[in-house]
């Protein structure tokens, strides 16, 4: 009888140690996902980070491209006028010399294409 009882200590106190050894093994893999879990999270919000900052600089770089653009027409469209106007100021000084150089030219020119409109408007 006292080699059963022995027997039955000895595997009692196996059972336990194995049991406590098994909750240590637990916690420690409890710790390791606890710290896995804080190194996910920040490598996520390192990223995050990261992302809101390209997104910001590729908007600042396409508002700055956008503003030269914007500039570079308006300039252009400035040249456009400003060469339209000189134009028109050439044309009109050179019809108002034209008009008192040869006054009764620019009367028979004006009746001629009138009279073409107004055949052209009759048929």
């Amino acid at each position: 009888m006292s080699t059963t009882n022995a027997e039955a200590g000895m595997k009692d106190w196996t059972d336990k140690a194995t049991r406590e050894r098994l909750e240590k093994d637990v916690a420690a893999v409890k710790s390791d996902i606890a710290a896995l879990t804080d190194q996910i999270t920040d490598a996520l919000n390192t990223f995050a980070n990261s992302t809101s900052k390209q997104a910001r600089s590729g908007y600042r770089q396409a508002r700055e491209n956008m503003d030269t653009a914007l500039d570079d027409v308006s300039e252009r469209g400035s040249a456009m006028m400003g060469a339209a106007q000189e134009a028109y100021g050439s044309i009109e000084e050179s019809l108002e010399d034209a008009i008192t150089q040869r006054p009764l030219a620019t009367v028979g020119l004006a009746l001629g294409i009138g009279f073409l409109i107004g055949a052209v408007w009759r048929r």
